[in-house]
């Protein structure tokens, strides 16, 4: 690969997608995909159980609709926004300017960080409303293995996103190590 803006041989170069596969980032983000899969997946088809005297289905999570929902909203949300990102690395070697390169990446770093955050409470909270659920609400253990996939998944994804957060913070420093030396040595920077 030659020189030229971070993240990219020449701008406007044609796409690689052997090279955006072996990407470090890219391989963290369809894991993370993965992760908010399996987080909604087995909230949505297991997370809800039906109770034979009470007519009416329930959140496995200490009978606590709102930890059901925050698992479903945070693993969807995830999951588009893991799609809208990985759109993002396949576009990111045609821009051409390193100032739009550098948004790009200092919107990677927000949004990976918030994202671990909001696993970090999805985890807290899950973990929480289990501890406290009572064996009665599920005599035969129905979809307890599905609710502790759910934590844990939600806990694996604090770190792939955290990781993300990283990967993305180096490439900003690169980024700016590459405007700055273009402004210092316009003769010898790559068009």
């Amino acid at each position: 690969m030659e020189g030229g803006a971070y993240g990219a041989g020449k701008a406007g170069g044609a796409f690689d997608p052997h090279t955006l596969v072996r990407q470090p980032h890219t391989i963290l983000r369809v894991v993370s995909w993965v992760f908010s899969i399996v987080v909604f997946g087995s909230i949505v088809n297991e997370g809800y159980l039906n109770s034979p005297s009470e007519g009416q289905e329930f959140c496995v999570y200490n009978r606590n609709p709102g930890a059901c929902g925050y698992g479903v909203t945070v693993g969807v949300l995830a999951f588009l926004t893991c799609l809208l990102y990985l759109a993002l690395d396949v576009y990111f070697p045609q821009i051409s300017s390193v100032k739009d390169r550098k948004k790009a990446v200092l919107s990677d770093i927000g949004v990976s960080a918030f994202w671990a955050f909001l696993w970090f409470v999805g985890f807290c909270y899950l973990a929480n409303q289990w501890q406290v659920s009572k064996p009665r609400d599920s005599p035969l253990s129905e979809g307890t293995d599905a609710a502790r996939a759910a934590i844990a998944f939600s806990f694996f994804s604090i770190f792939t996103w955290s990781l993300t957060a990283a990967l993305a913070v180096r490439r900003f420093k690169e980024l700016t190590f590459q405007e700055e030396y273009s402004t210092l040595f316009p003769a010898s920077a790559q068009p």
